[in-house]
């Protein structure tokens, strides 16, 4: 089961120790999303990491940096709608419907649907789905190897997920908590 951390959106006091513990403990991938951090925090951070760390990094708000620091992938969200010219990375997408993940599917690595769970780390956003239609969509083929839970996922969630068809999981509030 694939594990990805997303970073949370503002700058982070010793955020590269951070990332490197999350590799080191077992996470496959780290999202850097800093929307409220700003390109040059992502890029003071980046030429800190070691090119190996930053083959496993997907990033959220900025493309260019694919390019410019040999990232694994860019992440198409409200803030990325398209993937550049020539671009050979990994492909992934938010979905926060069913309908999405079917759309999209195909073209996409993995996809990260959300909120499986109540959020962690965003006030008031709760799940979006019921076990009856989680288990439905598993049941179609919906969930598989490509879809990734988000939202309010911890360790003790994983045997369930995995229960459910999904291909991997995503924490972000509570790897920071």
């Amino acid at each position: 089961m694939l594990r990805i951390a997303i970073t949370l959106p503002e700058a982070i006091d010793g955020e590269v120790a951070i990332i490197r513990r999350l590799l080191v403990e077992g996470f496959d991938i780290v999202h850097l999303r800093k929307p409220e951090a700003g390109v040059e925090y992502c890029r003071q951070l980046l030429e800190l990491l070691t090119p190996a760390e930053r083959a496993n990094i997907v990033i959220h708000d900025y493309y260019t940096l694919y390019e410019e620091y040999a990232l694994r992938g860019v992440h198409l969200n409200r803030n990325i709608r398209s993937y550049p010219n020539g671009y050979r990375g990994s492909r992934t997408r938010s979905c926060h419907s069913l309908a999405e993940v079917v759309m999209y599917k195909d073209e996409c690595d993995y996809l990260l649907l959300s909120p499986i769970f109540d959020s962690i780390s965003k006030r008031g956003y709760g799940s979006a789905f019921s076990h009856d239609e989680l288990r439905q969509a598993a049941d179609e083929g919906i969930i598989d190897g490509r879809v990734v839970a988000l939202g309010g996922v911890t360790p003790d969630k994983i045997p369930y997920l995995e229960a459910l068809c999904f291909g991997g999981v995503a924490m972000s509030g509570d790897i920071y908590k």
